[in-house]
């Protein structure tokens, strides 16, 4: 699959920052993008690894640090402690599943609004937020 766009943004941010424009940079986004998922480095390690062994996991770590200083990634922590990347994106939520560790995002209008509703009331400028539900998915349930 073709990441024009984001392969584009990666050169200028390389570019304006003076670092080297590297194949390995380029294939490592690309499997970033390809993963559609929050995924560790790790996973995205032995992802690059199955078409390109020599790529080392420092390369991978060092990448995805640059993908989320660039905005092309943003990093998640959740109460696992597991740091993962996902696809910057817009504002969204997420569900996770403590007993498998599936992650599902979700939008609701009126938890936004009520969020800023709440913000309102009290006087407070809302800069950022994070909402998460911890529970047990579907699958997890019926085991």
């Amino acid at each position: 699959m073709s990441h024009e766009v984001e392969m584009k943004a990666l050169a200028s941010y390389l570019e304006q920052n003076n670092l080297k424009h590297t194949k390995q940079r380029e294939l490592i986004l690309s499997a970033f993008l390809e993963a559609k998922r929050h995924i560790t480095s790790e996973d995205l390690y032995q992802a690059v690894r199955q078409q390109h062994p020599n790529i080392g996991y420092t390369t991978v770590y060092r990448t995805m640090k640059l993908l989320v200083e660039a905005g092309l990634a943003t990093e998640r922590r959740f109460d696992d402690g597991i740091t993962r990347y996902e696809v910057e994106q817009e504002h969204h939520d997420h569900l996770v599943c403590i007993k498998c560790g599936r992650i599902q995002e979700f939008e609701c209008e009126m938890i936004e609004k009520t969020q800023n509703e709440i913000a309102e009331r009290h006087e407070f400028l809302v800069l950022r937020h994070r909402h998460e539900l911890y529970g047990h998915c579907r699958d997890c349930r019926e085991d």
